[in-house]
């Protein structure tokens, strides 16, 4: 079985592993990487769509399912994935493609091809391809989110996309029941940083919206639009929040998306009751009518780099009475690091001071310093271990560590190397 790394190597963004089991070709993600404003795309390695027998997408955010339509421009090939994965990046997708006009190698035709491929896998449902079976488990990360396991004449590999150990509010736990394997290729983002518990991040949000309600302000939650904004409406609606929650721009579509696959969250009933208990935005003219009284506003984008947040940022930053609480990731070159570092935000072409609060609170998606490691520590057999999607410190570092902890042959690809086992 040889592994070739086609992206993702000392970096996050265009993941894609091409896994050749003696013939049977499985390519795993094929996703995008973001430039900053200004510089065009990036991508993984190109293969060639007759060359592959699958294509397994981990999970539907963009750096690893933004560019699988791009082997539907000239070719066909099956898709695998579970049901939400393939709802969520339709609706990623085509998002993309709204914003970055004529930007990538294909449209919503290559999209529409996609679907049409689509066979949709649940979690440890063997499929068999050529002399290859590989089987999703559950990843903690995002909804219908997944590991791939891949097993072919007598030999197993072990893909983490992106994992969270622990799961979340939404979502249950990693499955980590996984037996011996030969490889291991492991996402590696948080592996120099330890985040604070989960609670401990929750209590603090909620603290904080309460004083900004006491103050009769508005508390602005931007924030991803797949998991990040309801986990958050979660965490308040658990607290009892007294005061209203509103909800605005794509969130509101992926909520749609989460209640049709209720079986893929950790407790349906609660995201249930935290959405319809929460207000919908989906005019203009509502929004500045639902921010009449002291209230909680959860919209994307979570970096502010465009989306309705845009408008509630200019609209609430000028105010101290208000909050801002960043909830998300904040890319260097973003608006949201931005008012992090220097507390200004542009307006109209001009930097102005906010003076509402601001505050970060951690609630990654990613498996930190210490789950990663709680997790080496349970993989079984001797395997190659090759650790990808975080910069080249972290692979590096997570890599070095992984070998004097666990004496596993250990060491951070680059992009065209490939591994045999």
């Amino acid at each position: 079985m040889d592994v070739k790394v086609l992206g993702a190597a000392n970096e996050v963004g265009r993941s894609g592993f091409l896994v050749n089991c003696n013939g049977t070709k499985l390519l795993l993600d094929y996703g995008v990487m973001f430039g900053r404003r200004g510089t065009p795309p990036g991508y993984p390695l190109h293969v060639k769509p007759k060359d592959i027998d699958a294509i397994i997408i981990t999970h539907a955010h963009l750096d690893h399912s933004g560019n699988v339509p791009s082997l539907f421009v000239s070719g066909n090939t099956d898709v695998y994935a579970t049901p939400p994965t393939f709802d969520l990046s339709k609706l990623l997708i085509e998002d993309m493609l709204k914003i970055e006009k004529n930007s990538h190698p294909f449209d919503l035709p290559e999209v529409n091809n996609m679907m049409k491929n689509a066979k949709e896998i649940g979690f440890r449902q063997k499929i068999t391809k050529g002399n290859a079976t590989f089987e999703l488990r559950e990843s903690g990360h995002v909804i219908g989110g997944s590991t791939v396991l891949v097993e072919s004449e007598g030999k197993r590999m072990f893909y983490t996309g992106d994992i969270k150990t622990n799961g979340s509010r939404m979502l249950r736990e990693m499955d980590l029941d996984i037996g011996e394997i030969d490889l291991l290729i492991t996402e590696s983002t948080y592996a120099k940083t330890e985040q604070k518990p989960r609670q401990e991040s929750e209590k603090e949000l909620i603290d904080f919206a309460n004083v900004v309600m006491d103050r009769k302000g508005i508390l602005f939650i931007p924030s991803f639009s797949v998991e990040r904004s309801q986990e958050i409406a979660c965490v308040l609606r658990s607290a009892n929040f007294k005061h209203k929650i509103i909800m605005d721009g794509m969130a509101l579509k992926v909520n749609e998306i989460m209640f049709r696959h209720p079986e893929y969250l950790r407790d349906p009933k609660v995201f249930s009751e935290a959405i319809k208990s929460s207000t919908a935005i989906r005019e203009h003219s509502e929004r500045k009518r639902a921010m009449g009284e002291p209230c909680v506003v959860i919209s994307p984008a979570g970096m502010l780099v465009g989306g309705n947040a845009v408008y509630y940022l200019q609209q609430l930053s000028f105010n101290a009475k208000n909050g801002i609480a960043l909830v998300s990731y904040q890319g260097e070159g973003t608006p949201g690091k931005k008012l992090l570092d220097t507390g200004k935000v542009s307006t109209r072409g001009k930097d102005l001071n906010v003076t509402a609060e601001v505050k970060q609170f951690q609630f990654s998606g990613h498996a930190d310093k210490k789950e990663l490691f709680n997790f080496m520590s349970k993989i079984k057999g001797n395997p190659k271990v090759c650790t990808v999607h975080g910069d080249s410190e972290s692979c590096e570092m997570f890599a070095q560590e992984i070998h004097e902890k666990f004496g596993f042959e250990a060491y951070a690809p680059a992009v065209d190397d490939t591994i045999t086992i």
